[in-house]
């Protein structure tokens, strides 16, 4: 049995969805514990193709429970939309969801709260998705939000007043209309009624889980650099992406933690605005836009791309305690002469191998490359490392190098069946020994 966290080590859109699809097979249950449908989980395998928001990777798989922790901000319309368009696709997932009764509710005065927000700061936009993230871990912070359990309360029409008061004085400042008390108050009541049969008290839940013999994956949104404490604030989004957000957004004791598999692109994307020191501006950069198609899975937004920054990576698995990285998106890189790897950071005329604290010193960083020949083979599909070119090969020894941590796994690929795995070392462990299983669910 082995309890292991799968987490994005730059700026979210690693391909976690893929890896927690493959890897799920070796758990008996899937965690989310931090956002909302602000995070956009990619699941590929043959001709089937699913596009995730709120519900973990794994409800793919029939046999796999599924919960939506306490640290979560869930919208219950999007949520209910995305149930749907599941069983639409054949996936039954209602005895297998669970949901936290501890999460915290959007309501639709919080998406109107960030889109006026977003709006008003013009050329200084965060570039939020504007589903109402922020506002609503905002109302949490301010102990006036709504949680699940809220929506059984006697007294819910006072609650939603006393939050929707809030929300109005501020929409009004933006010359917004202020939210309907009756209409947001029925339309809780509503949710309350479907959501009632996957309501649980999930820190209970997950812990007799494990107690009981189950393993459990826990899955990451976003990445490390968008941490609300880690990341490159204030361009970050409004949880812990790193993994200290699984104890407080799961309700599990860190010890019950068993290793993180961090998830690394071959290069670098962010959406968004904020710091970017690797970010191509030129046809190299349009070159990764678009034979990776980098475009989000929730907004559609074109991802700004550049190479793979090494101190950003290092400063990742320092923080997350990254035992194995999984390597997404090599074949991208597969036609390009020359691919660079950014190693530092020059600030003032000094070298740095660590990410600084400040946007002023961020804004003047110039990186320090190291220049690697390309394979200029194609590598998609390809199932068993040492089939690998040798520059490939190369690339990823320079990886392990920079960030002191081993690829336990290289994805070549969207799909689920174009994986490599490295049998034995580390990812085997976070497995719990079922590598193998996990090999036969890859299609090999």
């Amino acid at each position: 049995m082995a309890n292991s966290v799968v987490l994005g080590m730059q700026w979210g859109d690693e391909g976690k969805g893929k890896i927690v699809d493959l890897l799920c097979v070796a758990f008996d249950a899937v965690v989310r514990f931090q956002g909302g449908n602000n995070a956009g989980h990619t699941v590929k395998f043959g001709d089937r193709h699913f596009a995730l928001h709120f519900i973990p990777s794994g409800v793919i798989h029939d046999d796999k429970k599924c919960l939506l922790g306490n640290g979560m901000v869930i919208d219950p319309d999007a949520l209910f939309d995305e149930v749907e368009g599941l069983r639409a696709a054949g996936v039954q997932p209602d005895d297998r969801l669970f949901i936290s009764d501890r999460a915290h509710l959007i309501l639709p005065a919080h998406r109107a709260l960030d889109r006026a927000r977003e709006e008003a700061r013009g050329a200084a936009m965060i570039g939020t998705t504007a589903k109402g993230i922020g506002p609503a871990y905002e109302s949490k912070a301010s102990r006036a939000g709504l949680r699940m359990c809220d929506l059984r309360a006697s007294d819910l029409d006072q609650r939603v007043a006393r939050l929707l008061d809030r929300i109005g004085n501020e929409l009004a400042g933006y010359g917004e209309p202020r939210p309907d008390v009756a209409e947001e108050t029925e339309r809780c009541r509503a949710w309350a009624e479907r959501l009632e049969p996957h309501l649980r008290n999930s820190s209970y839940l997950v812990n007799e889980w494990i107690a009981g013999g189950d393993s459990v994956l826990f899955e990451g949104a976003q990445g490390a650099l968008l941490d609300i404490d880690h990341g490159t604030y204030p361009y970050v989004t409004s949880s812990n992406t790193s993994v200290g957000g699984v104890a407080s957004g799961s309700g599990v004791a860190p010890s019950s933690i068993d290793g993180v598999i961090g998830v690394l692109k071959a290069y670098t994307t962010r959406v968004g605005g904020g710091p970017f020191i690797t970010e191509l501006l030129d046809e190299t950069g349009t070159f990764l836009q678009d034979r990776g198609n980098e475009f989000g899975t929730t907004t559609g937004r074109r991802r700004r791309c550049g190479w793979l920054d090494t101190v950003v990576a290092r400063y990742s698995r320092m923080i997350n305690g990254v035992d194995s990285i999984a390597l997404t998106k090599l074949d991208v890189l597969d036609t390009l002469d020359e691919i660079e790897i950014c190693t530092g950071y020059r600030i003032g005329g000094e070298v740095r191998r660590e990410v600084p604290s400040t946007l002023d010193e961020l804004a003047t960083a110039e990186p320090v490359y190291r220049t690697l020949p390309g394979w200029k083979t194609e590598t998609v599909g390809i199932l068993d490392y040492d089939d690998l070119p040798q520059a490939a090969r190369d690339y990823v020894d320079v990886i392990e190098e920079e960030v002191d941590t081993p690829v336990g796994l290289v994805s070549t690929g969207p799909r689920r069946e174009e994986t490599i795995l490295r049998r034995g070392g580390r990812l085997n462990d976070l497995t719990g020994g079922r590598l193998e299983a996990v090999l036969a669910g890859r299609g090999g």
